[in-house]
């Protein structure tokens, strides 16, 4: 497919790092949470002048800021909900993300400047719920991730064009109807309806009886394994060019909680896969391959044609790489001062991926520590050290390794 049609890649940024490493890496737009009001409490999150520095970042590299306000706030937080709100308004984020109608409400009085996104913890599954929102003033409904493709090209079929649609393509999943569940809150205490989820969905479960305790009997779904309600994760890069046909306005990329790397590489790989799809080109594999250099559970396709499935055998993540290094500078010749992550040594073999920049194999020939003295290892985390790359990259490219 050739088209001119605009599509947004949408990225996570659970911190500052991660922040810069989507915008580096090619996100046309961002998604972050203040310290309240947020569904990621475990990310780092950003202090409101942290959110005011990212938002003048971004702007200047063309980048949008979405802010998440999708919790269900309380009696007593809701009052606190205006000051927030109308902070969000002068530092000119371009986008609220909300779920509950009373936030809705209180944006569109004290933000009026920014655009109201409705998150997928509303749980929109039809073009009704859709057009209902968009007369109370929403630009844009996130979709649930429950929908398939067909029924995703009704609701765009029977919702106005000036409606924005959005939705998931990557990332972990929910055995709760769009995140929606009480389970953790009963289990732990911790509220996944207000940014705290444990994640008791990933546990392996066992029956025990009344009068024999501490006497295990194993519980199966089937007989594949114990992990009764492990949800796969989402990956859509093989069908990029589907998701712009059906309609979609943003693609979004999940995972705030997850790692700067993580922002990184799969905002890359989904950055060709878009460009690709926009011009009528296939993706180069190596592109395609970048999702499995990440820490992930097994993939599936979602909801998008038909059920995911599980995976009950375990929860465990696969992780194949790691990241040992962070490019800071690198003049045209190759020779970069790097900012270590995880300890290497001369002799082993790494890769280096960046900004736009091809993963290419390489075998450390020498370090050099930051007094320029030479080392056979690099140990301490965060210092800083002198090695030559194969070429100029950018800063914040990444060194990494095959994990054993």
């Amino acid at each position: 497919m050739s088209t001119t049609k605009p599509i947004e890649l949408l990225s996570p940024a659970g911190d500052m790092e991660r922040l810069q490493m989507a915008v580096a890496y090619g996100a046309d737009a961002v998604y972050l949470a203040g310290t309240t009001f947020g569904m990621r409490s475990f990310a780092g999150n950003f202090t409101p002048e942290e959110l005011k520095t990212a938002v003048a970042l971004c702007h200047s590299k063309g980048v949008r800021v979405h802010v998440t306000c999708n919790t269900m706030p309380r009696n007593d937080e809701v009052s606190k909900l205006p000051e927030w709100l109308e902070y969000l308004n002068k530092v000119g984020v371009d986008a609220i993300i909300l779920a509950d109608m009373g936030t809705m409400a209180l944006a569109g009085r004290y933000a009026p400047n920014v655009e109201r996104h409705i998150s997928t913890q509303a749980s929109i599954v039809n073009y009704q719920s859709a057009c209902a929102w968009h007369d109370l003033g929403a630009k844009r409904v996130i979709l649930a991730r429950e929908l398939s493709l067909d029924e995703i090209g009704e609701i765009r079929a029977k919702t106005p064009k000036g409606l924005e649609l959005e939705a998931f393509i990557h990332g972990a999943m929910c055995v709760s109807y769009s995140g929606r569940c009480l389970l953790s809150n009963y289990m732990t205490g911790r509220d996944s309806n207000r940014g705290s989820c444990a994640q008791p969905c990933r546990y392996q479960y066992a029956l025990v009886e009344e009068k024999r305790p501490g006497e295990y009997f194993p519980i199966y779904e089937d007989n594949q394994g114990t992990y009764i309600m492990n949800s796969k994760d989402m990956c859509m890069i093989d069908h990029i060019p589907e998701l712009i046909d059906i309609g979609l306005d943003s693609l979004k990329i999940e995972g705030r909680a997850k790692s700067a790397y993580y922002a990184a590489v799969v905002t890359n790989a989904y950055r060709h896969a878009v460009d690709a799809a926009l011009t009528g080109k296939p993706l180069d594999p190596i592109w395609r391959d970048e999702v499995e250099h990440v820490s992930h559970r097994h993939y599936a396709t979602g909801f998008y044609y038909g059920e995911p499935g599980q995976y009950t055998e375990d929860s465990r993540y696969v992780r194949d790489w790691q990241i040992v290094a962070l490019v800071k500078e690198c003049d045209a010749q190759g020779n970069a001062i790097l900012s270590l992550r995880n300890k290497f040594a001369v002799g082993e073999a790494l890769e280096l991926v960046g900004p736009d920049v091809k993963p290419m194999p390489l075998t450390v020939d020498a370090l050099w520590d930051e007094k320029g003295h030479s080392v056979d290892e690099v140990r301490k985390p965060q210092m800083e050290f002198r090695m030559k790359l194969p070429c100029s990259v950018p800063p914040l490219s990444l060194l990494r390794r095959q994990a054993d």
